[in-house]
């Protein structure tokens, strides 16, 4: 290759390199990027899909601001730039305003909901009035008469909004640097003065959440087997995760099913929670407050049932998935039928599930129990023994306790799956005698402030981490009256429950920790190095996720209770990683748990002094027993599915006129033509144009 050839290539890389940046720049000049947004996704069940969507291309729409309801007709009928792109404050994301915008025959081209920074003062609920109505234990065969909330309509704030389906994209914005210049866009290029019609260019936003699944689980499924590909792409994913466990006493794990003398009293609660867009979630009352309390709780117990154990075994367990049709009790349920777990239903003595107990009125928990199971003589004395129990644990606390009406059926819970297999004794603690007190559950606002966590002004992160406030206080007295009822139900004598007291700091710790920030100080310490990646300085998401991957509040979960409940075990590291206590033990990890921590930093330390907590707390399969039977079409489980996708963004630009970029569209035809055209003629008087007289070989001077 010649001199003159290695010059043209080196130019024509340089060339290729300026316009590659010259483009890059032009793109940062054109659009603005929105750096938090959530979407709503697509979720399918066996039946339909609900939720949202984009273009593959993503949704493009001049902006408009919402005012007030009434603005609606202009948006849908006068406004002179459709589509529109929709910006709603958070006052005006109501089902009535959502559902004229659905059916604005096409001039909607997405939605952007903007999150206030204080909660509302009036109740919203995306999710339905009457929640898992058909998959709880009420039915056609159960008692007709309590099926579909017919009794009691247990959230009358649930609008159903979270089960529609949208075909536009809606997301939501944090009310900051992004929604400043969307409304100083809005103001400057598309509210015209005086009424006139705005001139362009206009402002205009595009957002990308294209999903890739369609029509139902059981599609959705099918395509996900059909691998014509080399590189074949998965369409959506079940829901789900892992339940967590532990136990009083060490059960060996390795043998399933039914252990002869055990009777265990299963200590229940939810983990998740869901919004209306996928990843705000933070679940204050309706799942927080009921696990902090049980954790409390046991926390309270360990050193109590060292000294003077129970007869009994006390059964903690913490549900994942449950706000999707029970996905983790129904999967701990059908393990037990199948000799699958640890223990099989032979061995559940009763169960005391903690719910909603964070908003309770006049210092007052509710103990519902179903109607129908104590019909039976046996159910319905050991309800009352347990009943008892509650009272005597409440004695010289600050909360009491009573029934509602015993007609009244159970408000949704975990408890209703266990119910569907067999007739157990059994309470649900709530803080509602009948609908729920919790005005926003399942939305962005069941959050801190919903369960008036507040803290004095100037306090440093590490000093609200130990402020403990007042709804701390609350929630220890209902864990220390929970731990107490299970160590009376599990056998315990009564002359020890006054040591049985849970911590008011360890509580307000958690609250903190799942409410405010995830990422302090004593988090850090509890946990293993490898999971300080999930820590953020946010509220903690409590969505359940898709099967495929554990979810940052499961592991805290697991941790925590491994942490409250076990001990530290002087072993090294490699021996407490690989599950034993020295090499040649073979054994132990049978009946315990090992985990290494990071623990704390000394004083005039830089690194940690991590050590090894001995525990038996386990993680169980949270998956819908439907995806292991292939029966993605089931009325008996859960069947929800997660669409996949591949680009959640959005951005806001200027849009010229359509005659405009007409114009512009003509002039750049017209130049590609003349361009070919003079190429053209070039390429063919090309000797004529670029030839030169060559002079003989032979030649010489």
């Amino acid at each position: 290759m010649d001199l003159l050839s290695n010059k043209w290539i080196v130019n024509l890389l340089v060339s290729w390199f300026f316009i590659g940046v010259g483009c890059n720049s032009v793109e940062k000049k054109i659009y603005v990027h929105l750096n938090y947004t959530v979407p709503c996704v697509r979720l399918l069940n066996a039946t339909h899909q609900i939720g949202c969507q984009s273009s593959l291309s993503g949704n493009v729409g001049v902006l408009h601001v919402l005012e007030s309801e009434e603005n609606v007709d202009w948006v849908l009928g006068t406004g002179a730039n459709p589509p529109y792109l929709v910006i709603l404050e958070s006052a005006l994301f109501t089902r009535s305003i959502m559902m004229k915008l659905k059916n604005g025959s096409g001039r909607v081209a997405g939605v952007a909901v903007i999150m206030p920074n204080a909660n509302p003062l009036e109740g919203f609920s995306p999710h339905t009035s009457c929640p898992n109505e058909n998959t709880g234990v009420y039915s056609e065969t159960y008692d007709p008469s309590l099926a579909h909330c017919n009794v009691t309509m247990w959230n009358p704030f649930g609008n159903g909004l979270s089960y529609e389906e949208f075909d536009f994209p809606i997301f939501s914005m944090k009310d900051d640097n992004d929604t400043r210049v969307i409304r100083q866009c809005y103001m400057d290029h598309n509210r015209g003065g005086n009424g006139s019609v705005p001139q362009y260019p206009l402002c205009a936003m595009q957002l990308y959440s294209h999903m890739s699944a369609v029509t139902d689980t059981a599609t959705c499924m099918r395509r996900n087997d059909l691998n014509l590909s080399l590189s074949p792409e998965m369409i959506c994913d079940p829901l789900g995760d892992y339940n967590v466990w532990a136990a009083t006493r060490p059960l060996n794990t390795t043998a399933k099913g039914h252990k002869t003398g055990e009777s265990v009293v299963v200590a229940a609660a939810r983990l998740d929670s869901r919004s209306f867009f996928f990843d705000v979630a933070p679940g204050a009352e309706s799942g927080v407050s009921g696990f902090v309390s049980l954790l409390a709780a046991a926390s309270a117990l360990k050193t109590v049932i060292q000294e003077a154990p129970p007869n009994r075994t006390i059964f903690y367990t913490f549900f994942q998935g449950e706000t999707f049709d029970y996905i983790g009790s129904s999967r701990m349920v059908y393990d037990m039928e199948n000799k699958q777990f640890a223990v099989d239903l032979d061995n559940v003595h009763s169960v005391l599930e903690i719910g909603q107990v964070g908003l309770r009125a006049d210092s007052k928990l509710w103990l519902h129990s179903d109607p129908v199971s104590r019909k039976n003589d046996s159910v319905n004395d050991e309800v009352n023994k347990l009943i008892t129990n509650l009272h005597s644990a409440a004695v010289n606390l600050s909360v009491s306790v009573e029934e509602p009406n015993v007609s009244q059926p159970l408000p949704p819970s975990s408890f209703q799956r266990f119910l569907r297999a067999r007739p157990i004794p059994g309470l649900v603690i709530e803080d509602h005698k009948s609908s729920f007190t919790n005005r926003f559950y399942e939305s962005m606002y069941d959050n801190a402030d919903h369960l008036n966590m507040s803290y004095p002004a100037n306090l440093t992160q590490e000093e609200q981490l130990e402020f403990v406030t007042e709804t701390a206080k609350a929630l220890t007295e209902v864990a220390t009256l929970v731990a107490r009822a299970l160590y009376i139900q599990a056998g315990g004598a009564e002359a020890q429950l006054r040591n049985i007291n849970a911590d008011p700091e360890i509580v307000t710790r958690m609250l903190y920790g799942f409410l405010v920030r995830t990422n302090n100080t004593w988090f850090q310490q509890l946990v293993p190095s490898d999971l300080m990646s999930h820590l953020g300085d946010r509220p903690t998401n409590f969505y359940v996720g898709v099967a495929q991957q554990t979810s940052e509040p499961t592991l805290l979960v697991q941790y925590l209770l491994a942490n409250m409940t076990g001990s530290h075990f002087n072993i090294s590291q490699e021996n407490c990683k690989n599950q034993r206590e020295d090499e040649k033990d073979e054994e132990s990890k049978h009946m315990y748990s090992y985990m290494w921590v990071q623990g704390t930093v000394p004083p005039n330390n830089t690194e940690r002094e991590g050590f090894c907590v001995r525990s038996t707390v386990r993680l169980s399969k949270a998956l819908s027993p439907a995806f292991d039977l292939k029966e993605y079409t089931s009325k008996d489980y859960s069947t929800w599915t997660e669409s996949r996708w591949k680009v959640i963004k959005g951005r806001i630009f200027l849009v010229a006129s359509p005659d405009l970029e007409m114009m512009t569209l003509g002039v750049g035809v017209g130049v590609l033509i003349t361009s070919l055209l003079l190429t053209y003629i070039m390429s063919s008087k090309a000797d004529i144009l670029f030839s030169s007289g060559r002079e003989p070989a032979n030649a010489t001077y």
